[in-house]
């Protein structure tokens, strides 16, 4: 494992922690032999490094790709929480003038206090990134990207920790969001054969 390469020390955890092989029923109710169990990575405090460095990178590869501003990144709780805070801890660290802010998308409106269905550092016209940490369907993904829309809100792309590369992304791409992952599913499956 190579401290010098993030992306590839940050496959690896994934490998050891996350990753697992057998017969499982997924979110969406169907049957998978691959599971992700993302949270024990991102979760984890060199996970959470990791996954900093990584996705700052790529989403600055993206935007700047796409000619896109980035205000702000955040996802439907909890998958994208700890994925959100990483990166923008990293942007933080990389230019402290940075202006990238978090957010998160709630499951559904808060019943008391401000009822936001988005906590934190969100504004209306605020131009952002739709986190996810593992993308089958792309449900989550479209949750997220209907609760920002709903609050004046503009997706500028999707960016996932996994894609399962079982239609999700299509699904998303439909809706007109690219979407970019750390890593697919035959990325990780190929590491794990090498």
């Amino acid at each position: 494992m190579s401290q010098t390469d993030p992306r590839e020390e940050l496959r690896q955890l994934l490998l050891q922690k996350s990753v697992f092989q057998g017969s499982f029923t997924l979110a969406s109710g169907a049957q998978s032999d691959f599971y992700v169990d993302a949270r024990v990575t991102t979760l984890d405090p060199r996970g959470a490094i990791l996954i900093g460095k990584v996705g700052w990178e790529l989403l600055r590869k993206t935007a700047a790709e796409l000619g896109r501003k980035v205000d702000a990144v955040g996802g439907l709780t909890m998958g994208a929480d700890p994925i959100a805070v990483s990166i923008g801890i990293t942007a933080q660290f990389d230019n402290p003038e940075s202006a990238l802010q978090v957010f998160t998308v709630r499951k559904k409106v808060k019943e008391h206090g401000r009822q936001k269905l988005i906590e934190g550092n969100f504004a209306k016209g605020n131009s952002v990134v739709v986190i996810e940490d593992v993308v089958t369907t792309g449900g989550s993904a479209i949750q997220a990207i209907d609760a920002i829309e709903s609050e004046g809100g503009q997706v500028a792309f999707v960016l996932a920790l996994v894609d399962r590369q079982e239609g999700g992304r299509a699904n998303i791409e439909k809706r007109g969001h690219k979407v970019v992952s750390m890593f697919t599913r035959a990325e990780l499956l190929s590491a794990r054969m090498d």
